[in-house]
């Protein structure tokens, strides 16, 4: 069966090639492009958007999908919508859940003071530098405005509730030290969806598939009854 992965924010492809050199070869897998970090994005989209996107690249197919931070934030909305054409679903530190803390509120309200600003407003460079990094998205910066509100979109959409109507099996893969994702996220949306299974990555952070490609690798094949290679 087709096994389609979908990236996260702030990755390019490249980066996954040493996961996905292990990976298929024993599956067939597909890394997607996704619009707004290696796809143009000509509109400002939604999950609602991504989600639909999605059903155009599957067809009539059905397929397990593996999604990595807000990949499996697309993911998750998608298995909730179209349960009939994912088999299985595979989340790596995966977005998704709504917090109120202070830091994320922090993190929300940078978001939206650029979006909303933008460069005409804040016009010193280090300001600029300084809220983005206290938003923590690397690739925000030299996002376009399109992106820039594409990605307010999505961090402020809580799917939380969703998860109790996953009847999917899930594989929930998280790193141990995640400070973006952090560890109690997994931990819930182990809870919040029934009969999944959570595998910690010991020392891993946001992206053990990079930092922890072998084990991450096994972990996958053990969940789909494949022998490692």
């Amino acid at each position: 069966m087709k096994i389609l992965v979908l990236h996260g924010w702030t990755y390019s492809t490249e980066k996954w090639d040493p996961f996905m050199d292990i990976i298929s070869s024993k599956t067939d897998v597909e890394l997607l492009k996704i619009p707004g970090l290696t796809e143009k994005l000509e509109a400002v989209w939604n999950l609602d958007n991504y989600v639909e996107w999605l059903k155009t690249k599957i067809g009539d197919s059905k397929v397990i999908l593996i999604g990595h931070s807000n990949g499996g934030r697309i993911s998750l909305a998608f298995a909730n919508k179209y349960p009939e054409k994912v088999s299985k679903l595979i989340l790596i530190d995966s977005a998704g859940i709504y917090h109120n803390e202070l830091p994320i509120r922090l993190k929300r309200l940078v978001f939206k003071i650029i979006a909303k600003l933008g460069k005409k407003i804040i016009n010193s460079e280090k300001l600029r530098k300084i809220l983005y990094k206290l938003s923590r998205e690397g690739d925000y910066e030299n996002a376009s405005p399109t992106v820039k509100k594409t990605m307010l979109n999505l961090i402020t959409t809580d799917i939380s509730f969703l998860l109790p109507e996953i009847k999917i099996p899930t594989l929930i893969i998280w790193g141990e030290n995640d400070n973006t994702t952090p560890l109690k996220d997994g931990a819930l949306m182990h809870k919040l969806i029934r009969g999944s299974k959570l595998k910690i990555i010991s020392g891993a952070r946001h992206s053990p598939q990079f930092t922890h490609p072998k084990e991450v690798a096994k972990i996958i094949y053990k969940n789909l009854l494949i022998a490692e290679p």
